[in-house]
């Protein structure tokens, strides 16, 4: 049942990557990758490909990430490589 979980809760980043700061408010957040990993319910790897741009999170994936960070979703994910 987690692997289909983890199936949908992200895609390959090939055509039109998504730009974030999960990294950068994570740690100052004082949250392992393995903490928010749990917190959000995903494998903490699925973290780790999010912040490296390898990966885009699903709508709900990111709007779990936003809540756990206490960000708002458009300030942690963005489109063109700007911020």
């Amino acid at each position: 049942m987690l692997c289909s979980m983890y199936a949908t809760s992200m895609s390959r980043n090939s055509e039109e990557p998504v730009f974030n700061q999960i990294e950068e408010v994570r740690t100052s957040l004082g949250l392992s990758r393995q903490q928010l990993a749990d917190l959000v319910g995903v494998h903490y790897q699925t973290i780790g490909y999010l912040e490296r741009g390898e990966y885009s999170p699903s709508l709900v994936l990111a709007l779990r990430i936003a809540e756990q960070l206490k960000t708002p979703v458009e300030e942690l994910f963005w489109l063109k490589e700007e911020k």
